[in-house]
């Protein structure tokens, strides 16, 4: 049975390799930013990075960098403990009421991640006699968080507001006792925005919760940074938003809730992942103040960022490639053979450019794609540069 089981493991990778399925993880020896060293075939070697969600360029920041020793030198290296035992700090504190009041919430609590926060929100606020009703394409963590919720469940098509009605209307008709809408404010693979200010209307004829996972839209969506709600005006009408560090906040690690506070101090009192995972450690914490500072006054990295992705979609649709419309700087390059899109990263690679093939189970099948993320940090040599090397590497693989 031993033996049985270790063949049954060696035989599903053989058969995502055969697929082209399998996924291999490139290792990075310099810090985070628009360009990198990579070991590439046992070299080192620079290349432009057109794959991370560094969206704002302040992964290698100095003054989050520094910010981050400093703190540690003041409050050390781990809390060894989680939360509610002895592992919350000031800084714990300070990073909340900043993250709620940058947000526009009345508090706010941090997770280890927001596939942490996604997992613990929904199983302490809502039962069996409640509904959640939740978009077709959201995040993996929504779909694990609502499976440990007794909630009832139904599902949407994506951004399909008639859909949406139609299962609001179930959700009446079974007797929901609390509606919870919930989507996420940008649909990662696909570069699409929410129609959030449709949603909300939707949700008040119904008289429905709102929930927005916004990972890929705070620190640069909406007036300044605050992400995909403020982007479409409905900033006040969410309630409850999630989120993260490991992007555009630094590119760190970290999860956070915003909500109000008696939301937040449920939470606090009954969200597994928060309750049994170790708190933040000091230096993420302080580096995480000086980034809101820097996010708070970036409106030049705004501009620059969409600057930089107005630039590459223009250029990239020019030359031939099928990319997802839009506005967000994720832009999917669709390849929709698994297969090819591999070897087309693997061919930018040795152009120079650092990208990575999105295929099944990330993305449905026969949807494969190179997704490109811009930051504001590329200048415009650097995205010229790119669309050349999708342009050669397009042309040997056949994409174009």
């Amino acid at each position: 049975m031993r033996d049985e089981f270790y063949s049954r493991i060696d035989a599903t990778l053989a058969d995502l390799r055969e697929q082209g399925l399998e996924k291999i993880e490139r290792q990075i020896t310099s810090p985070q930013g628009p360009e990198i060293e990579v070991n590439h075939n046992g070299k080192t070697v620079r290349v432009l990075n057109f794959c991370a969600n560094n969206y704002l360029g302040l992964a290698d920041h100095p003054e989050i960098v520094a910010a981050a020793k400093s703190t540690m030198d003041e409050y050390g290296f781990g809390m060894a403990s989680v939360r509610f035992i002895c592992g919350t700090t000031d800084l714990h504190r300070r990073v909340e009421k900043e993250i709620a009041n940058f947000l526009g919430y009345e508090d706010s609590i941090l997770f280890a991640a927001c596939f942490d926060a996604n997992g613990g929100v929904f199983e302490p606020l809502l039962g069996k006699e409640d509904a959640i009703i939740s978009d077709a394409l959201n995040h993996a963590s929504i779909i694990d968080g609502v499976r440990l919720c007794k909630a009832k469940r139904y599902r949407f098509a994506n951004s399909d507001m008639d859909d949406l009605r139609k299962q609001l209307e179930q959700a009446n008709a079974d007797g929901a006792r609390t509606k919870l809408i919930v989507t996420d404010g940008v649909f990662s693979m696909d570069g699409y925005i929410a129609k959030l200010d449709k949603l909300c209307a939707l949700a008040d004829e119904f008289d429905a919760l709102v929930m927005v996972d916004d990972c890929h839209a705070t620190g640069f969506m909406g007036p300044h940074g605050e992400g995909a709600p403020a982007h479409c005006g409905v900033a006040k009408r969410v309630d409850i938003l999630t989120g993260t560090l490991g992007k555009a906040l630094g590119g760190g690690m970290g999860g956070y809730i915003c909500a109000t506070k008696e939301v937040v101090h449920l939470l606090r009192n009954r969200a597994r992942p928060y309750l049994f995972s170790n708190a933040l450690t000091p230096a993420l914490l302080g580096a995480t103040l000086k980034t809101l500072e820097l996010v708070r006054d970036g409106d030049g990295l705004r501009k620059q960022l969409f600057r930089n992705a107005e630039r590459f979609r223009a250029q990239m649709t020019e030359a031939g490639f099928d990319l997802l419309p839009g506005e967000h700087p994720i832009i999917p390059v669709m390849i929709y053979d698994a297969r090819k899109a591999g070897e087309m990263a693997a061919a930018l690679m040795e152009e120079g450019v650092y990208v990575t093939a999105f295929s099944f189970p990330v993305v449905p099948h026969d949807k494969a794609r190179i997704r490109t993320q811009m930051c504001a940090a590329h200048t415009d040599e650097q995205v010229d540069k790119a669309v050349t090397a999708f342009i050669k590497a397009g042309k040997q693989v056949g994409v174009i």
